[in-house]
């Protein structure tokens, strides 16, 4: 890198955009908690045979009963629409990061998350 390069200066977004960014994941984090946990609570998987054949190895069946649960919850929309919300969330932490003081974004945005999830278990009653 040449020391005499101009070195450009980007300009930074404003406190607003921070403030939005910051409840925006805090949201996505903590809100879809709630929704998530109630949805694998009430998740009531199906007999599998293929579970409860003794002809079937043992890492056969544990590999199936993992790979069965996984697509049984995912195919729910009541767990994978907050799953997705959840999964957006993490890609703005991780632009926020790139572009925020990490010294702030991490506390701020883990207890905004917090404080969503205390809502969210409010909102949610069960």
């Amino acid at each position: 890198m040449d020391p005499d390069a101009p070195v450009a200066n980007e300009p930074q977004p404003s406190v607003f955009r921070w403030v939005l960014g910051f409840l925006i994941v805090g949201a996505c984090w903590g809100l879809t908690t709630p929704f998530m946990r109630k949805a694998a609570i009430n998740y009531t998987p199906p007999q599998r045979p293929a579970l409860t054949d003794p002809d079937n190895s043992w890492l056969k069946k544990k590999v199936l009963g993992v790979l069965y649960a996984v697509i049984g919850v995912l195919s729910r929309p009541a767990y994978a629409i907050p799953l997705l919300l959840n999964v957006t969330g993490s890609v703005w932490f991780f632009i926020l990061i790139g572009k925020a003081e990490l010294s702030l974004t991490v506390p701020i945005t883990n207890s905004l998350a917090f404080m969503f999830t205390v809502l969210g278990e409010w909102w949610i009653p069960g």
